[in-house]
């Protein structure tokens, strides 16, 4: 089933709020005001309801979205060659994590109750095969990715607006210490 296709003002409208959204909840955190939201995006807080009744609404979204996104990227990442495919993915997985910043505390929440058994199976994938290209050590397994991107969520939150800088300097270790 497809959603009806909006105008093009109504698009463009959902996009800034999305982008707003993500600025004020990156800066101000989970607790800021959809009020705020509105006016960084230059709409009614009407527009914003259309698109998204409750604030929760907006955060889900946000929150799937990444989801999506990275299960997407893991699933990409297979086409590089010579098993480098999980570093790409976890190089990838830093910046849009720090992206969104502000929508972490919600990602692995037990809240949201969101599905990660695809994303799973993906990174056992890539893990498998850089494994079998010999890049990555044969004793590394999944919960030891997993474990790399829960401290990347640790890096994003200390580091703040240079996160994504610092988390991949954080990920020039981790990647060495698992060849």
């Amino acid at each position: 089933m497809s959603s009806p296709t909006l105008r093009r003002d109504a698009a463009a409208n959902r996009e800034r709020l999305i982008s707003a959204a993500l600025h004020v909840f990156n800066t101000e955190g989970l607790d800021a005001g959809v009020e705020q939201i509105a006016q960084r995006a230059g709409v009614g807080i009407g527009t914003l309801y259309r698109r998204f009744p409750t604030k929760e609404a907006l955060i889900d979204f946000l929150v799937d979205a990444l989801l999506l996104d990275i299960t997407e990227r893991a699933a990409a990442a297979r086409s590089v060659p010579g098993g480098h495919g999980l570093e790409q993915y976890l190089r990838e997985l830093a910046d849009q994590l720090s992206a969104y910043r502000g929508c972490l505390p919600r990602m692995w929440s037990q809240d949201g109750q969101r599905d990660h058994t695809e994303l799973r199976r993906r990174i056992s994938v890539l893990l498998r095969e850089a494994k079998a290209a010999g890049v990555i050590r044969a004793d590394v397994t999944r919960e030891d990715i997993t474990t790399v991107a829960w401290s990347l969520r640790g890096v994003i939150e200390s580091a703040g607006a240079d996160a994504a800088r610092a988390c991949q300097r954080h990920l020039d270790y981790v990647i060495a210490g698992m060849r």
